[in-house]
């Protein structure tokens, strides 16, 4: 029997404002464990005030590099967000999604696009 586990973002990191990824890996680094353990996480973001694509790149956006999509849609569910979180979320995902497909040539397109900044 797999129990839901609920993490409440804001009592894990302590502030209603989710804008560090520092803080965003706190979440990371507890929703990871859980998820190899196969248990199913709601990310809660109730009473949180203000939520930036860094932090949900951190905390949620790099699972995919660990996980395959329907993984995580299997066994993550988040709640509190307002609508445009939302929508902000869907976007790291889909980034997340695109990046995790083919890293090293993200990596390597973002290298060669800094090195021509640096010319």
């Amino acid at each position: 029997m797999n129990n839901r586990i609920t993490i409440r973002v804001v009592d894990l990191i302590g502030s209603q404002l989710c804008i560090s990824a520092e803080d965003g890996q706190k979440v990371f680094d507890k929703v990871l464990p859980l998820l190899k353990d196969g248990k199913p996480v709601t990310i809660s973001f109730d009473h949180v005030s203000m939520v930036i694509s860094l932090f949900l790149n951190v905390a949620i956006g790099q699972l995919y590099g660990s996980f395959s999509e329907d993984e995580v849609r299997a066994l993550i569910k988040v709640e509190g967000l307002s609508g445009d979180d939302m929508e902000l979320l869907k976007r790291v995902v889909d980034n997340a999604k695109k990046y995790y497909s083919n890293p090293k040539g993200y990596d390597a397109a973002w290298q060669e696009e800094g090195g021509e900044d640096e010319q």
